[in-house]
């Protein structure tokens, strides 16, 4: 028996009604109540009850014969009911076992239990907490939370405040994790220590847990990992070995599954996974991927301040797959949806991704240290007069076609004559790699396939030349970590390179001739060395600098919601305002609740691609993460 259903899917008032729930028949209370045999005897006696009393027992047991309510009468808000109903006719020391509830208190319930769906219509959580207060003493209502500060669970979210913790919480959630080597595993990884290293707000990053088979599709080279103690162990050392210093910052693991089209989905809801008293700032790395399908409290109501990072264009990989037109026509709208109900500001790291609401682009991406620390030897070297690029031009980048593989065979196909003795070396792995190799080779070309590596690898410092027709990415980390090595990029002039025009070293193109003509250029010349100015603005400080400022970060660390600055004294954050909302917030939480609904029917979530199951955690998830089961919530009131 459960008092309220938080952990999994927030969703308190279809839990309030009983639904999906065996039908409980009032037959089983009444037996409990008094015994089998004492229930034909009390209808025997039914002269001994008051009147209205026995009128509405023979209404409640006729009611218990209508199937369809079978859930309603599971609900623990009919038990409280009844509880206070039986304190009416029976004696008091036989009503011992369950307190009745008086009305204000059967009210306090409701409101309690129905919070989430309250949420979902834009409801605050204090508004509720100060309707409870009101509704029941102080003494009573702390009974509607019987489990203490020892025993509750991690995604308990009435969580107490620290009193000794006056730093302000910033949760980074995303959707990819180390080993995998993609730019929602590394990016967020490098704002997390980065963000902690100023030791002005407490820091936690969440990312997925994969069971053991997903992990073997995911993670390169036969990585797995049999815990998530492990994972973590893995993650900060491949960290700390880049960044140099320890990065002080929580790593925490959400469920998430991996599906066909090789992406994650996060299962459940990942917003519990986050302690109320550290539900300050959110910062959701691809905001639109990480609510598709998400199913629970919306992040505007549980946060202060929610900000989401645009890695991915969506758009553009769809397009190229079966109706894929269509597909993508949904799919913006949806995004758009996600986006507006789901944060307060949206960054888009370069104007390719499709325009969303409260967004604006600025690159807050930075460069890993080891690769400015190549740089520096590189021009070093120079100065001292020795050869720094042995090697000519090569291409690194995952082995699917959409990461621009098909433009630089398209390229080189059509200028195979102008470019005679051009030689390139592509490193790479992915699911198309024969498809890619094959193709190459049927049309006769000079490239030199080799598995992919670490950019950072030794074997790759070396080379010249960086070639990335690419027009699928957003911001290509590889080339920026290319510029920050000292080489020459060849890239096309399309939004998704806009920041990196600056650079002297970046060399852009925007017909196949130019293309051509760019790369004998950079074959026939050396890059510049670049400048301090142009390493920091590469570098993870700067990027984070640009975050703080184009995100409004600074200004809600700094200020609250009123304007003055911002006190956490008595050990509590500062919560929203709980003023009437406006009409464009009425709208938000309207989509926020809509969202709500459909992605709570399985039915409508298989029907648009999510994974079998995903709504709520699973009992796997629960034993790798040291979760309760889904099943297992606050207990009853009185139980």
């Amino acid at each position: 028996m459960l008092w309220y259903r938080r952990g999994r899917t927030g969703m308190g008032l279809w839990n309030l009604i009983g639904l999906g729930g065996r039908p409980l028949k009032f037959s089983e209370f009444w037996g409990e109540w008094k015994g089998d045999g004492e229930a034909e005897d009390e209808e025997r006696q039914s002269n001994k009850d008051w009147e209205p009393i026995r009128a509405l027992k023979t209404r409640l047991k006729e009611f218990e014969k209508r199937e369809f309510l079978g859930g309603f009468k599971n609900s623990e808000f009919v038990e409280k009911f009844k509880s206070s109903l039986k304190s009416m006719y029976k004696e008091p020391e036989e009503s011992k076992a369950v307190p009745p509830l008086d009305v204000t208190e059967l009210l306090a319930c409701l409101v309690r239990q129905s919070e989430p769906f309250l949420d979902q219509l834009g409801v605050r959580r204090n508004v509720c907490e100060k309707i409870v207060g009101s509704l029941c003493s102080k003494s009573k209502n702390q009974l509607l939370h019987p489990l203490s500060s020892g025993e509750a669970s991690v995604l308990d979210d009435h969580a107490k405040n620290d009193p000794s913790d006056q730093k302000r919480h910033v949760a980074i959630v995303t959707t990819a994790s180390l080993p995998w080597m993609t730019g929602t595993a590394v990016n967020p990884l490098f704002r997390a220590a980065y963000l902690a290293e100023s030791a002005k707000q407490n820091v936690t990053l969440l990312v997925p847990w994969l069971c053991k088979s997903d992990q073997e599709l995911v993670y390169p080279s036969d990585v797995t990992f049999t815990s998530p103690e492990e994972q973590e162990t893995y993650i900060r050392n491949w960290l700390e070995e880049r960044v140099g210093f320890k990065a002080d910052f929580k790593i925490s693991f959400i469920q998430e599954s991996f599906q066909k089209r090789r992406s994650i989905i996060p299962a459940g809801d990942t917003s519990q996974f986050i302690p109320s008293k550290d539900a300050d700032i959110a910062i959701l790395e691809e905001p639109e991927h990480l609510n598709w399908y998400h199913h629970g409290k919306r992040w505007t109501d549980k946060f202060n301040h929610v900000v989401g990072v645009v890695h991915t264009n969506y758009l553009e990989y769809i397009k190229r797959e079966k109706n894929g037109a269509l597909q993508a026509f949904f799919v913006k709208h949806i995004n758009n949806w996600v986006t507006r109900a789901y944060c307060d500001k949206v960054l888009r790291l370069s104007a390719a991704t499709q325009d969303l609401p409260r967004s604006v682009i600025c690159n807050v991406h930075g460069v890993n240290p080891k690769f400015l620390r190549i740089g520096e030897k590189v021009a070093a070297d120079r100065e001292l007069g020795q050869e720094t690029f042995s090697k000519g031009a090569y291409f690194l980048g995952k082995m699917v076609w959409a990461k621009g593989y098909r433009e630089l065979i398209d390229l080189l196909a059509k200028h195979k004559n102008n470019l005679d003795g051009f030689k390139l070396d592509v490193y790479g792995n992915g699911e198309d790699a024969n498809e890619v190799q094959s193709t190459a080779k049927s049309l006769d070309l000079n490239l030199n396939f080799l598995k992919g590596r670490d950019h950072a690898d030794d074997s790759l410092h070396g080379y010249k030349v960086f070639i990335n027709p690419s027009v699928s990415d957003v911001l290509c980390t590889a080339t920026a970590e290319a510029l920050a090595m000292g080489k020459f990029v060849v890239c096309a002039n399309h939004p998704s390179n806009e920041f990196f025009r600056s650079f002297p070293n970046c060399l852009t193109y925007e017909t196949p001739e130019d293309f051509v003509a760019k790369v004998k250029e950079a074959m026939e010349s050396d890059p510049k060395p670049l400048t301090p100015e142009q390493r920091y603005n590469l570098s993870w400080e700067a990027a984070t600098q640009r975050f703080m400022e184009y995100s409004d970060l600074d200004k809600v660390l700094n200020k609250d919601n009123n304007g003055a600055k911002s006190s956490i004294g008595n050990g509590r954050k500062i919560s929203k305002s709980a003023s009437v909302p406006s009409l464009t917030g009425m709208v938000d939480g309207g989509l926020a609740f809509a969202h709500y609904c459909l992605t709570g029917n399985e039915f409508l979530r298989l029907c648009t691609g999510a994974i079998p199951g995903t709504r709520d955690y699973d009992k796997q998830h629960c034993k790798d993460l040291h979760l309760l089961p889904p099943h297992v919530e606050n207990p009853i009131y009185g139980w």
